[in-house]
């Protein structure tokens, strides 16, 4: 199991004790199809309804483990919709659509399973109303509303390998006089450039990198091995290709790796960070990896960057030269639908080339 499973797996443990009966059931049907990840998420918006309906009065329980089935049962359909302003509006973490709609989804799943699916010892319905069955969700954004929103904000052609050569050497004569960021920099660009070179040669996402050990390299087949979001399966990585413009960088950052990080031998992690005060390097963390790019982007000139839209522009680009389904396979997506973002935000592209083949 990988590393943020793990952790994800702990955490579910420790909270699913907190829930009522029928929750902890629920999420024990789960498990063999969803990923301690995905249900670590069920549990938390679980625990948002659950104070809610405490909070409003709804329940006649007075602490979350006990609100009954009836109390689910009792709900109207203005209780979903107030639950639904709730989430739009509260003042702690206002949510959007796309929010909003996973965490009614995650409900609907909840009320569908406790209504058709699990039975009493007299083989009735755990759930005898389910009001969750009236709410239609609908998809917030069709994949022509996500590409409008990401036109202008990634890396275009050229501007990809610009980015990369902007990492290797660039950022340093914009931090000249700052000794303290060019000491960083020296310290950590070979490993920033590997990790910036191999998601834009590959769209890994930032779990994936995060993920990744030595071993999952193979420098002959140009791929990784990386445990893909949405695939519950621990016994098995899935291979991802990566172009040979990858190749020199994975090469220069291995070379280095164990004489600048001195990590520990049994640390099988592929990207290695030295914290302050240690003696032996450890994995980089999520939020390290997703901080560099920024700090590049920033100096770069596109601060609207981030790990995703490194991940959005090779795609765009890869999508340009291959089909829908090459793309979608490369990327990991579950659905054809999701990948369509790519057909949209390369219509304009390969106009604009086409122009540019004219002038020229």
């Amino acid at each position: 199991m990988n590393i943020i499973k793990v952790k994800d797996r702990h955490e579910l443990d420790r909270r699913v004790p907190s829930m009522p009966w029928y929750i902890e059931k629920f999420i024990n049907y789960k498990l063999p199809d969803l990923s301690p990840s995905s249900l670590l998420e069920y549990v938390r918006d679980y625990e948002i309804f659950l104070s809610w309906l405490l909070a409003e009065g709804l329940s006649t329980a007075t602490v979350m483990n006990q609100v009954p089935l009836e109390d689910l049962e009792r709900l109207h359909m203005d209780s979903v919709n107030n639950f639904r302003m709730f989430l739009a509006t509260r003042k702690a973490q206002a949510n959007g659509k796309t929010t909003i709609n996973r965490k009614l989804s995650a409900l609907r799943s909840l009320f569908h399973y406790l209504s058709q699916i699990a039975e009493d010892d007299n083989f009735y319905p755990l759930l005898k109303r389910n009001v969750m069955a009236k709410v239609e969700i609908k998809r917030a954004h069709k994949a022509k509303d996500s590409a409008a929103k990401l036109e202008g904000k990634l890396l275009q052609e050229d501007e990809i390998a610009e980015f990369i050569a902007y990492v290797k050497d660039g950022y340093e004569h914009d931090i000249a006089t700052n000794k303290q960021a060019l000491y960083a920099y020296e310290l950590n660009k070979v490993r920033d450039a590997c990790i910036v070179t191999l998601i834009l040669n590959s769209g890994l996402r930032v779990s994936e990198v995060f993920n990744l050990n030595v071993d999952d390299i193979d420098m002959k087949l140009k791929l990784v091995h990386v445990y893909r979001k949405g695939k519950n399966d621990d016994t098995f990585k899935t291979p991802v290709y990566f172009r040979l413009d990858a190749i020199q960088a994975i090469t220069d950052y291995l070379r280095i790796r164990s004489s600048r990080y001195k990590p520990a031998k049994k640390e099988k992690a592929l990207f290695i960070a030295m914290a302050n005060g240690k003696k032996e390097g450890e994995r980089m963390t999520k939020r390290a990896i997703q901080e560099l790019v920024i700090k590049y982007a920033k100096r770069f000139g596109k601060p609207y960057l981030s790990v995703h839209k490194l991940r959005h522009s090779f795609a765009t680009d890869y999508y340009l030269q291959n089909d829908l389904y090459k793309t979608q396979e490369q990327l990991g997506h579950a659905s054809p639908e999701t990948t369509q973002i790519y057909a949209h935000l390369t219509d304009r592209t390969m106009s604009e080339a086409i122009d540019k083949r004219a002038e020229s």
